[in-house]
């Protein structure tokens, strides 16, 4: 059955029984200690689950007592479950393959409220709706599914919200949530932290390496830099400082274009990371990192929580939306301007998009001395490395 087919098949069943829905909960519970269960759902890549901590951190603040499950993806939960303001976690697997069973079994726990922080649709309000819970709150909320949320009526896009932890924020509000700041929230356990300290001893990298992270790798060919100016740039800072070492983080699937990197750096102080430390492990190598050069990318975000210093390099998305949201002293942004009209964005037909070939070697390394010589202070107090 088709992806479309089955979408308009859940679109009239949901119309014919929100029709006969005769719930109407009192918006004046919201805040209050009858919310008892919340849903949270957040189930799309690391960096936006990242993103969504701060609202549920709100939404913590506002019910000190209520159960807080998150509904992520399965992949994801070792990173999340640690997180003091989430009682339980449950996993998505994404499509409409286990959607029936997930449904039946987010109703069976009797939610008062659902909030979608970020989500795919068509199965994500859907979800929150056949939960069972009395309110649910999602924006923006100009999807065809807007008539099953608790917010249907004022209409608001994308357009209508700055960074993406703000938009998550104003889900938390609409909600009930209380005021907070953006601070995402990671925790790293001692147990990763310990198999992290032994994956570098196995590699002779000591206490006073200066680690510095790439993360070459990205959702969408249009948000990678090139390979080989990531290489460029490895051999120029692993020829200006013996203790220096390079970290090619990211996923499995990343894993051969950080070894393609490797190849072309040609040296012995480099650690092909990508797909080895487990998902726990990657706030406290994050964490020891001096500084990570990388695009719009989740192991961004991840540097930001744990308080490392980013190079983020930005072409085709607006870093104002989807780059560091605090702590802007500490990181060096780049953003250069998009080159195709229109830009195709994750349908991007280059294998080197244009716009981020406008970031030259020189900016980049640029970038990474002046939060080695302005930085220098905070390295020492946040449990990273050395400086360069």
């Amino acid at each position: 059955m088709g992806t479309h087919l089955r979408e308009n098949l859940l679109l009239a069943a949901l119309k014919i029984v929100r029709r006969f829905d005769r719930r109407q909960p009192e918006m004046a519970r919201l805040g209050g200690p009858t919310i008892k269960k919340i849903l949270a759902i957040s189930c799309t890549a690391i960096g936006d689950t990242l993103m969504s901590t701060p609202a549920i951190r709100s939404l913590r603040l506002a019910y000190p007592n209520a159960h807080i499950t998150l509904l992520l993806n399965r992949t994801h939960i070792p990173l999340f479950t640690n997180n003091p303001d989430i009682n339980e976690t449950l996993p998505y697997d994404g499509g409409y393959k286990r959607f029936l069973r997930l449904a039946v079994g987010l109703h069976r726990r009797h939610f008062d409220l659902a909030v979608i922080l970020h989500g795919n649709e068509p199965q994500a309000t859907p979800l929150a709706y056949l939960s069972g819970a009395d309110f649910r709150f999602k924006l923006p909320n100009n999807n065809q599914f807007r008539f099953l949320l608790s917010n249907h009526e004022t209409i608001q896009r994308w357009e209508d919200f700055g960074h993406g932890i703000e938009q998550r924020l104003a889900v938390a509000v609409l909600a009930g949530g209380r005021a907070t700041d953006r601070t995402m929230t990671v925790v790293t356990t001692e147990q990763a932290r310990q198999r992290l300290l032994a994956r570098l001893e196995n590699r002779n990298i000591t206490e006073e390496a200066t680690l510095v992270g790439f993360q070459a790798g990205a959702s969408t060919v249009s948000r990678r830099w090139p390979a080989e100016r990531f290489a460029e740039l490895a051999k120029r800072l692993l020829a200006d400082n013996e203790r220096t070492w390079i970290v090619l983080s990211g996923s499995r699937n990343e894993r051969a274009l950080a070894e393609k990197i490797a190849t072309l750096i040609d040296s012995s102080r480099v650690w092909v990371a990508a797909g080895e430390p487990g998902i726990d492990e990657l706030p406290a190598l994050f964490g020891r990192m001096r500084v990570l050069v990388s695009g719009d990318t989740g192991p961004m975000h991840l540097a930001v929580a744990v308080r490392t210093p980013v190079v983020a390099l930005f072409a085709v998305s607006d870093w104002r939306r989807s780059g560091p949201a605090y702590d802007l002293d500490r990181h060096q942004i780049i953003q250069k301007w998009r080159t195709c009209s229109p830009c195709l964005s994750k349908r991007c037909p280059y294998t080197e998009p244009p716009c981020m070939n406008n970031i030259s070697v020189d900016e980049v390394e640029e970038a990474i001395r002046e939060i080695v010589l302005q930085k220098r202070g905070n390295a020492l107090t946040t449990g990273n490395g050395p400086s360069v």
